[in-house]
C-alpha cells in the first residue's frame, strides 16, 4: 500500500491542482488554516479558483496570499470583512463572492461529506440569502433550500495525525477542518505532529484516515493572531 506521507507540501498537492477548481480550506479566522498547503497553491500558479471557506482571512496571509496572487475568481463564505484586498476586487467586479450563514455554510459542507444533495433551513428565509432559491413551508413555517457542497480538493489543518491520515484537532481548529475533510474528492492534510498508527488513542481521533488521501508534517508552525486585544497596564 502505497504511503500517505509527502515530504513536503509541494508535493503533497502535485498532480491534484488544476485551473478552475474547486477547493476547500479549514480553518476559522486564523487559527486551525492551512498555511504551508495554502503557499503550496500559490506557488503552482492554477488560477481561477472556487474557494470554500469561513472567511478568507486577512491581506496576505492564509487565502488572503491567493487573493493577493488573484488566483480566486469565486469565494464562498460566511464573512470578508478583515480582507480588504478581497473587497477591493469584488467592488471591482474582479471577483464573484457567494455569502452564506455560518451555519448554513457549516451544514452544506457536512451534507456534501454525507453524500446529501440538499436540505431545507429556515436561515435566511425573506433575505437575500434566499434569492433565486426553491422555499417551502413545513408546519406553518417557511424554509430554503441550500446544496450541498463538495469539491475537488480539501486542504486541512490538524495538530496530530499518524500516518495512516487519522486526525486530532485543538481548540478553535476543529471549527471547519473536520466538515471540510470529508467534503472532497482528495483531502489533504498537514499536521503539526506525526506519529505512528496505534499512538491515538481512537477515542480522540475526529477525522478518521479513510477521508485523508495525503498528509505532510510540519517543520514549524506559524500561528497568526487575527486581532490582537491586550489589557492595559495599570
Amino acid at each position: 500500500m502505497k504511503s500517505k506521507v509527502y515530504k513536503d507540501a509541494v508535493s503533497a498537492v502535485a498532480g491534484q491542482l488544476r485551473s478552475g477548481m474547486t477547493i476547500l480550506s479549514g480553518g476559522f479566522g486564523l487559527c486551525g488554516i492551512p498555511n504551508t498547503l495554502i503557499d503550496a497553491i500559490r506557488e503552482s500558479g492554477v488560477r481561477n479558483l472556487t474557494i470554500v471557506t469561513n472567511n478568507p482571512g486577512i491581506d496576505g496571509i492564509g487565502i488572503g496570499k491567493l487573493v493577493e496572487s488573484r488566483q480566486v475568481s469565486k469565494l464562498i463564505a460566511s464573512y470578508i470583512g478583515e480582507n480588504s484586498t478581497f473587497a477591493k476586487q469584488y467592488f471591482a467586479g474582479e471577483v464573484e463572492l457567494e455569502f452564506n450563514p455560518q451555519g448554513t455554510l457549516a451544514e452544506r459542507i457536512r451534507a456534501g461529506g454525507a453524500g446529501i444533495p440538499a436540505f431545507f433551513t429556515a436561515t435566511g428565509f425573506g433575505t437575500e440569502v434566499a434569492k433565486g432559491k426553491e422555499t417551502r413551508e413545513f408546519k406553518g413555517r417557511h424554509y430554503v433550500m441550500e446544496q450541498s457542497i463538495f469539491g475537488d480538493l480539501a486542504i486541512v489543518h490538524a495538530w496530530k495525525g499518524d500516518t495512516e491520515g487519522n486526525l486530532v484537532y485543538r481548540k478553535t481548529a476543529r471549527n471547519f477542518n473536520p466538515l471540510m475533510a470529508t467534503a472532497a474528492e482528495v483531502t489533504v492534510a498537514e499536521v503539526e505532529h506525526l506519529v505512528h498508527p496505534g499512538d491515538i488513542d481512537p477515542d480522540h481521533i475526529i477525522t478518521p484516515g479513510i477521508f485523508v488521501t495525503r498528509i505532510v508534517e510540519l517543520s514549524q508552525v506559524d500561528k497568526h493572531i487575527e486581532k490582537l486585544t491586550v489589557r492595559r497596564r495599570a
